[in-house]
């Protein structure tokens, strides 16, 4: 029987990649990527079977049931090496427990390769801690975005107790966003920074406050886009460092 690992492809650049999972996708016989990671990384997999299974919101997309059993056939060959390649980190907003689950109810070995998660490649762009003495000592990572028969829950009173907050897969919802966190007491003068293709050279950082979010959204190209929100963003006169700045200087 083989053995799956989940493994995070970091939150774009490919040279954000940790040594363990660029290891791994060299000694791969199957790789299942997600639509976002870098066409370099899955290159790294040289002798391996490639197989797209990537989700983007309005398009179609492989069934989560479809890519579990898939995960299992391949785990269950004998002596494979299997890697589940994951934008970001695995364990958040990967689905990563429901192909656990699944692998192990199967008998089948699984290990878990953690990535650079968006929200920390933004802020690194960003030149911005997301938690700073006296502004941000509790972060939340929410996502307004639910499955097919799941209820919303309360991710926006998660937001609303932290001082800062980072919102995967929001943008597509941004006048909803802005009326559920302003309902719940958050300023409309909070600053907010939408990051677009966080880490690549294309990225792009748009600035503005709570209020302006539906028209800052407006401003994307393509690409995907975490919301970054809180006093910590402040300064939107402040000189962007980009991903592409820093391949300028060599970085």
């Amino acid at each position: 029987m083989g053995k799956v690992y989940l493994v995070g492809a970091g939150p774009g650049a490919p040279d954000l990649l940790t040594l363990r999972a660029a290891k791994l996708l060299g000694v791969a016989d199957v790789v299942f990527f997600d639509a976002l990671v870098h066409p370099d990384t899955v290159a790294l997999a040289v002798n391996a079977r490639k197989v797209a299974v990537g989700k983007r919101a309005g398009q179609l997309s492989p069934d989560q049931r479809f890519i579990n059993r898939a995960l299992v056939e391949a785990g269950l060959r004998h002596d494979s090496i299997v890697v589940r390649l994951k934008g970001g980190d695995p364990m958040l907003f990967g689905r990563a427990q429901e192909e656990i689950d699944a692998l192990t109810s199967a008998g089948i070995e699984v290990e878990v390769v953690p990535g650079v998660t968006a929200a920390l490649g933004a802020a690194a762009s960003l030149a911005t801690s997301l938690t700073r003495r006296g502004v941000s000592r509790s972060i939340a990572f929410a996502t307004p975005r639910v499955g097919r028969g799941e209820t919303a829950g309360e991710w926006a009173d998660a937001v609303a107790a932290s001082d800062t907050a980072i919102l995967y897969m929001a943008a597509g919802e941004a006048e909803a966003v802005r009326a559920a966190l302003i309902g719940r007491g958050i300023a409309s003068t909070t600053p907010v920074v939408l990051v677009e293709n966080a880490t690549l050279p294309n990225e792009r950082q748009i600035r503005g406050t709570l209020a302006d979010l539906p028209a800052l959204v407006d401003q994307r190209v393509a690409g995907p886009a975490i919301v970054c929100i809180g006093r910590v963003f402040a300064g939107a006169d402040a000189p962007e460092v980009s991903a592409a700045a820093a391949a300028a200087r060599g970085v």
